[in-house]
């Protein structure tokens, strides 16, 4: 994504800015919850309620198809504020020295990412078109394609971020710490503050996957992300270790590692699906995360060995020598049991034949 922003894009971030400041709210962080409550419609008409009319539902929520034949309302207003309080516990952790334009800029960024998203999902990713998503978030259309190059990068927001993480988890991991462990504990960064999200953020999120599921250009564009993921993950392992990044062992144990990702994600549709509180889905998530990685971490110990020098690799190939060796034993032991078990068993008709004869007149 690009990073470069003109004049006019920082003219667009101190206006957004100001009307995030200019909001009220329950904190005097001034996050973008604000400034997209700013672009909330109306909340009623001029004409007002009838006397004795039913008071009409909130202008910001809207009922969004997450699943076959399911809708749930969800609050513009909240969910905004939800996600903004999440970004910005996120944003403290990792870029604690965060200058005052730099965050100008990450807020404009944000409102018009959560402006899309939201039209997007409410009305579908090829009936919006950019141009409304820039009158709808306040900034002109070249602003907005001076911060997401695409529009399919509106939806992935936070690419560079995750690739970011992923390459600095790999890379920076210390010497006894397996790739398998460095990723888990980069998805638990991730999944630091969920259990800060409100209610509203369940129904958003399913609706946020069912728009995907039903538009081929964003099933692309994930794909591309998906593998994008695998590429850093082999060129951050093949850099940690001193290989060749186009050898099998980075790219096999890229791939493997990027499952891990895919298992969370996962793991919080089902989870949401089934109804678990917000509350518990944190602890839901990193419980199937740390499933999958001890079941891979088994397989995955013996790259760090790639590190210890040329001979590393001839004593993985004598390791899996001697693996394939424990392996034909196994078999020839099954199949003496085998033969054994089957000389009883005719034994013992034989026996059992003999018996019955005797007994015969």
């Amino acid at each position: 994504m690009s990073s470069t922003v003109g004049r006019d894009d920082e003219r667009s971030a101190d206006e957004a800015a100001g009307s995030v400041a200019a909001s009220p709210g329950p904190s005097a962080s001034g996050t973008v919850e604000l400034a997209a409550e700013a672009h909330v419609r109306p909340a009623a008409d001029a004409a007002g309620t009838p006397p004795g009319g039913d008071a009409p539902p909130p202008a910001d929520v809207a009922e969004f198809e997450i699943g076959p034949g399911e809708r749930a309302p969800i609050s513009r207003a909240k969910i905004a504020e939800a996600l903004g309080h999440i970004r910005e516990l996120h944003e403290r952790d990792v870029r604690p020295d965060e200058g005052l334009r730099e965050r100008k800029k990450r807020l404009t960024r944000q409102l018009i990412s959560d402006t899309a998203t939201w039209m997007f999902c409410e009305r579908g990713f090829d009936k919006v078109r950019v141009s409304e998503v820039a009158a709808e978030a306040g900034v002109s259309e070249k602003t907005v394609f001076n911060y997401f190059p695409t529009k399919e990068s509106l939806v992935f927001d936070r690419e560079d971020d995750v690739v970011e993480g992923v390459r600095k988890a790999l890379t920076d991991r210390g010497p006894d710490e397996s790739p398998t462990q460095a990723m888990v504990a980069f998805i638990e960064r991730e999944c630091t503050h969920i259990d800060a999200l409100g209610s509203e953020y369940q129904p958003m999120f399913l609706a946020f996957l069912r728009m995907i599921d039903e538009t081929p250009a964003l099933q692309a564009a994930r794909q591309q992300m998906a593998a994008k993921l695998v590429a850093v993950a082999r060129d951050a392992l093949a850099a940690s270790v001193g290989v060749d990044p186009r050898d099998p062992e980075p790219y096999v144990a890229a791939q493997a590692l990027m499952g891990l990702w895919e298992v969370q994600l996962t793991s919080r549709e089902r989870h949401i699906r089934e109804g678990r509180p917000i509350g518990d889905l944190r602890d839901a998530i990193l419980d199937d995360t740390h499933r999958a990685a001890r079941l891979l971490d088994t397989g995955l110990w013996s790259f760090n060995q790639v590190a210890q020098g040329a001979g590393a690799r001839a004593q993985l190939a004598d390791a899996a020598k001697a693996a394939n060796e424990a392996r034909k034993q196994v078999f020839d032991a099954l199949r003496q049991a085998k033969t054994a078990w089957s000389e009883i068993r005719r034994a013992h008709d034989d026996a059992h034949e003999a018996r019955r004869a005797g007994r015969e007149p």
